[in-house]
């Protein structure tokens, strides 16, 4: 209820400091589980990584930091596995570490010799893997908390993986890069990946558009992908849903990417940031400059807003809303709402304020849980700071 209204007095705000550098991502630990309502009431932990090379754990709801990592390198990505239990990150010089997420405790390190890593953690059956995206175009894959590596397959020469997920049932994963217009994102099947088959290529297919900008899995759906792209048709953009499927013959099997819907996006701003988020089988939420987005997956437009005043830097979604951080250092709060004739709606409720212009440039990262948010401001100072908005009971 008090995330729903905003009101003040519903919630505390702590600032976060203690980066001497940028804040180039941030995770929930604890009581972040959509999965888990129930651990909405326990205390959450965030975790940030900064460029002055350290990870930093926080107590969001009394502002006290919990532990910090060594400084090393530049960090220049942060996640955490599915259970929470572990922090990854990879630093300026290709070097991924995993880091206990209690204790902060160093666990394993491998290097991949590459300045800009995109890190996919994912768990098949009690597997436990990390598929790095490199810059030089190449995907790698990492198996257990010691970080043996498996694989290495090309993807996008020397065009850096900036698109890299895994499908909802775990079989599929997508690796491309935005940085060229003339190259298609790949369909690899995960097992080529995880148990490679001596002597045989992986088993990948690219998908049928060029200049992909953004993509994300349907979370509700095994394998089914929405895709931004630049169409050559309009000079404008389009979205593409597609199913991904294997087909079997006796000889060979081969990933079939079946086209399920797509539409023109008028998007009347020249963005180079899309981003693109899915709530469930039937809603997409695309953020560009100072604008949002709801579509339905054939195309119509449910919603949108343009509230802020600068870009839009950031955004974070879950079952009961979605979460706008931008460069004019506000957060816009949207609450879904069911609205028996027309469906499911956004409505937008109320800005939360990240302190002062002299200060700050604006919010770079937001995440949210339950019963909180956080958000990343840039310091004028170099120094960036995390702002914890905890609506308690």
């Amino acid at each position: 209820m008090k995330m729903t209204k905003g009101q003040s007095g519903g919630y505390t705000c702590y600032s976060l400091r203690g980066h001497t550098g940028r804040v180039v991502g941030l995770v929930y630990l604890q009581g972040n589980s959509s999965q888990n309502p129930d651990l909405w009431n326990s205390c959450p932990t965030v975790c940030s990584a900064s460029t002055d090379g350290t990870v930093r754990a926080w107590n969001i709801q009394n502002g006290t930091l919990l532990w910090c990592s060594p400084t090393q390198s530049p960090l220049t990505e942060i996640v955490c596995d599915e259970l929470h239990e572990v922090v990854i990150t990879a630093d300026s010089t290709g070097v991924i570490k995993t880091w206990q997420s209690q204790t902060g405790q160093e666990e394993a390190s491998f290097s991949t010799a590459s300045p800009h890593c995109t890190l996919l953690q994912y768990n098949i059956n009690n597997d436990w893997f990390l598929t790095v995206g490199t810059s030089q175009g190449s995907v790698c894959t990492l198996a257990d908390s010691t970080l043996t590596k498996k694989s290495s397959i090309m993807v996008c020469d020397t065009f850096k993986v900036n698109i890299l997920l895994v499908s909802p049932d775990k079989k599929w994963i997508v690796a491309g890069t935005k940085d060229n217009s003339d190259l298609s994102p790949k369909v690899i099947y995960t097992e080529s990946l995880t148990h490679p088959s001596e002597g045989e290529d992986p088993l990948c297919q690219s998908v049928p558009v060029t200049g992909c900008q953004a993509a994300v899995f349907i979370p509700t759906q095994p394998a089914r992908l929405a895709i931004i792209y630049h169409s050559q048709h309009s000079n404008n953009k389009a979205l593409t849903v597609f199913d991904v499927s294997i087909k079997k013959t006796k000889y060979k099997s081969e990933i079939q990417v079946q086209q399920v819907e797509s539409f023109p996006l008028t998007l009347n701003t020249w963005s180079p940031n899309i981003l693109l988020e899915a709530r469930d089988s039937n809603c997409l939420v695309l953020a560009a400059d100072k604008e949002l987005w709801v579509y339905s997956l054939k195309g119509a437009l449910l919603a949108s807003f343009k509230e802020h005043t600068m870009p839009i830097s950031s955004i974070c979604l879950d079952s009961f809303r979605v979460v706008t951080a931008s460069q004019d250092l506000s957060l816009r709060v949207m609450i879904w709402k069911n609205d028996g004739d027309h469906g499911l709606t956004l409505e937008s409720r109320y800005h939360l304020l990240g302190g002062s212009h002299t200060m700050s440039r604006g919010f770079t990262h937001v995440a949210c849980n339950y019963s909180s948010i956080v958000a990343s401001t840039e310091g004028k100072d170099g120094k960036d700071v995390l702002k914890a908005y905890s609506f308690t009971s």
